[in-house]
């Protein structure tokens, strides 16, 4: 399984930044799909998830400003962010999710930088 992680970018405070992330499968075999980020120093955590119901969770940082979503026919996800901040500077991943009979699985894509400076 691959995911391909794109669209990090420079990006000036206030502004909006779309990232996208494609899966190598059918991205109805995940369970759920999310985004996290990774700034230096800090540990990762997540930013916004989304299940294969589209049910979905933001992080209390970003939860009025983002929005995630899937294009089934494109096996992608997205993560649109807007009013950008600096502490929103980051490594930003995805990662899927899924259970295959007794087990669960995870794949990480290879992370995309963002950074929020004037």
């Amino acid at each position: 399984v691959q995911l391909q992680a794109s669209g990090g970018g420079l990006v000036q405070p206030g502004g909006s930044l779309g990232l996208s992330c494609a899966a190598s499968l059918d991205i109805s075999s995940f369970n759920t799909m999310g985004w996290y980020r990774q700034a230096p120093g800090k540990q990762r955590e997540l930013v916004a998830e989304i299940t294969g119901g589209r049910v979905t969770n933001y992080a209390d940082s970003v939860k009025d400003r983002s929005t995630i979503s899937i294009d089934d026919a494109k096996n992608t996800v997205y993560l649109q962010m807007n009013r950008l901040k600096p502490e929103d500077t980051a490594v930003y991943y995805c990662k899927a999710r899924r259970r295959v009979l007794q087990r669960w699985y995870e794949y990480w894509g290879q992370g995309t930088q963002v950074t929020v400076s004037s």
